[in-house]
């Protein structure tokens, strides 16, 4: 789903909440920061309202779902603001905790004539469900209790909205704790969490808007950008020629595995580059010749010490590790070429699938044109732990990964995470991505884009070109999508810039 944000920059929890202290310390009422935030919510949901229909029919009766603290107290204002809009509101609520403004917004629902139930127990249908249950300070497993009410509100129909975060969904991380309220769409103040964007939150935040309430002050530190889905690559000049647009090499291809080869040196054309040569198992070279007679082939068993530094010259950058297996024979083709890349320092180089598992094994500082590419699975066995433990905090594994290797690196996923000199989240991409193949056209896409830009382009901005032609190639439908029909769409999103056309 297209999400709307005003602004690039990510928050986390802790940030936030320092802001709202800060905001506080200034005499600034939170009292009146709620109202506010209720007030704004209310206003884009009566536009809402007004241009959605439930069942064919304009969407009048609403049901606020109310917990305990302050995120409860923006849900009483803003019943309180629809009822005066026109709207039928009820609130189901469970006991107010001690706070006085909630004491307050409570007594703002009960003058307006609101009817409250002191449950969840709901026996009306109702077009909309809006969820005040919890807010960004949540970061516990929830209990049965709370679990089964959650799950009761994802079991109604009508509209579902989210206010500042679904309920049950991390903040930081955007795991859930350990169900969370599917929203379709999530209204969340002040600015941005990180939650909403990576992990399971693209799951349950639906469309994100932003609600900017106060000014940004400098102690306000980022937690990472949103990286931008519009992207235009420079120019081809008039008289440039194969030379000029770089010459990639792909280099992996097991005897029992040659697609990956083969995929990532054709994802490498289709962005562009001038030339790609591939080095693999001899068995596989009728099969890349049927399918791509310009991609130049080179026997991995054949090549010399000699031959291997002599090809490593005259190349821009270096995709390894796709198909290359893990047995005997892997690693010592891992040890012959590992070292003579690293040696040779012009080279852009991009690590994939089995070349991550030997780096893992013989860990090495890599140098900042060094792009490692791992999903959670490859990231556990570099940071020799659980992929549940990758999972539970995405944000703190990209970085353990710069910290332990050095180089710039992509954790992907859903909501992938992009380490370079500042942490990048890809909000472009989606399910129907999630399938073999996907990593390996990524991997000669930021061979072929690093061969022909260099620093001219970032690696957040490739990842981003890679989910854009896989929204591209979803428009027909995600389920049965598959890698080696990426070509087509890697063409297209790197002349237009977008996914959209």
């Amino acid at each position: 789903m297209q999400r709307s944000v005003y602004h690039s920059q990510v928050y986390d929890s802790q940030s936030i909440q320092a802001w709202e202290r800060r905001w506080f310390a200034q005499q600034n009422s939170s009292l009146g920061l709620m109202q506010q935030a209720a007030w704004s919510i209310a206003q884009r949901l009566d536009g809402l309202f007004q241009s959605t229909t439930v069942s064919n029919q304009k969407i009048k009766k609403i049901a606020v779902w109310c917990g305990t603290g302050n995120n409860a107290g923006d849900g009483y204002c803003i019943a309180s603001y629809l009822q005066q809009f026109g709207y039928q509101v009820e609130i189901f609520a469970a006991m107010a905790g001690e706070s006085a403004d909630l004491d307050q917004a409570i007594a703002c629902a009960v003058q307006h004539g609101i009817e409250i139930h002191p449950h969840f127990k709901i026996a009306t249908l109702f077009d909309c469900h809006i969820d005040a249950l919890f807010g960004i300070g949540l970061n516990r497993d929830l209990d049965a209790s709370w679990q089964s009410i959650i799950q009761n509100f994802n079991a109604q129909s009508g509209l579902k909205i989210a206010i500042d975060i679904p309920s049950g969904l991390h903040a930081n991380t955007g795991q859930v704790l350990p169900c969370a309220i599917k929203a379709d769409r999530t209204f969340t103040v002040l600015g941005l969490k990180a939650g909403l964007f990576t992990g399971q939150g693209k799951e349950y935040a639906g469309q994100i808007e932003e609600i900017s309430l106060i000014p940004t002050d400098s102690p306000l530190t980022t937690l990472a950008q949103l990286s931008p889905t519009a992207i235009e690559l420079p120019k081809r000049q008039a008289f440039g020629h194969k030379g000029s647009y770089g010459h990639v090499l792909v280099v992996g291809g097991h005897a029992d595995m040659g697609g990956a080869v083969m995929m990532a040196a054709e994802a490498a054309f289709s962005a562009g580059a001038g030339k790609v040569t591939v080095v693999c198992h001899a068995k596989h070279h009728t099969a890349i010749l049927a399918r791509a007679p310009n991609i130049m082939l080179r026997d991995i068993d054949a090549l010399s010490d000699g031959e291997i530094e002599q090809l490593l010259e005259h190349v821009d950058a270096v995709s390894f590790g796709m198909g290359l297996g893990r047995d005997a024979w892997s690693e010592q083709q891992y040890g012959k070429w590992f070292s003579r890349i690293y040696q040779a320092t012009h080279l852009q180089v991009v690590l994939d699938a089995d070349a991550l598992w030997f780096l893992a094994l013989q860990p090495m500082r890599l140098n900042t044109k060094s792009y490692a590419t791992p999903h959670s699975g490859e990231a556990a066995k570099l940071l020799n732990c659980s992929v549940k433990e990758i999972e539970q905090d995405r944000v703190a594994a990209i970085y353990q990964l710069q910290q332990k290797y050095a180089g710039q690196w992509l954790l992907k996923g859903a909501g992938s995470l992009i380490l370079e000199d500042q942490l990048w989240i890809c909000t472009a991409g989606n399910a129907g991505m999630g399938t073999g193949g996907m990593g390996d056209v990524l991997a000669g896409m930021t061979a072929s884009l690093k061969a022909q830009f260099s620093e001219q382009i970032h690696l957040h901005e490739i990842v981003t070109l890679h989910a854009l032609a896989g929204d591209w190639l979803a428009k027909k439908g995600m389920r049965g999508l598959q890698a080696y029909h990426m070509s087509e769409a890697v063409y297209h999103v790197v002349n237009q810039g977008r996914a959209d056309d």
